[in-house]
């Protein structure tokens, strides 16, 4: 299992890396928006300020997952990356089947590429390999 101090690191870690991640993807929105690729999905506009706060959100899960497999598994690094690129590879799912405009789906789907990119290998470089003992 981690110390308290290792998980506030993990906490503290990622939650920048959301804070990264938000700013990062509402760029990739806003600079679509500026090249005209709508953010309609399925009759909805979504705004720029939207992308960053869903991309907040789901990130917080990403280290609340990181927190309980740094406590409870063997392997939590190992586990924490399998889980979040499957998790990455759903996520772009609804997506691919919406009535959005092409563009505006590889839009999307660039926006939570970066940021997995940028909270995965942030998140599992301070899990361990291995159990702590």
């Amino acid at each position: 299992m981690m110390g308290n101090s290792r998980i506030g690191v993990l906490i503290g870690v990622g939650v920048a890396a959301a804070v990264v991640a938000s700013a990062a993807t509402m760029a990739v929105a806003a600079a679509g928006r500026a090249a005209g690729v709508g953010l309609t999905v399925n009759g909805a506009t979504i705004p720029v300020s939207g992308v960053g706060v869903l991309t907040a959100i789901f990130s917080l899960v990403g280290v609340v997952l990181a927190v309980v497999l740094a406590r409870f598994t063997q392997r939590p690094r190992r586990i924490f990356v399998r889980t979040t690129v499957v998790l990455t590879v759903l996520s772009l799912l609804p997506d691919v089947i919406s009535t959005a405009a092409p563009g505006t789906k590889v839009l999307l789907m660039s926006a939570h590429l970066v940021a997995a990119a940028i909270v995965i290998p942030a998140v599992a470089g301070r899990l361990s390999a291995g159990p702590l003992r």
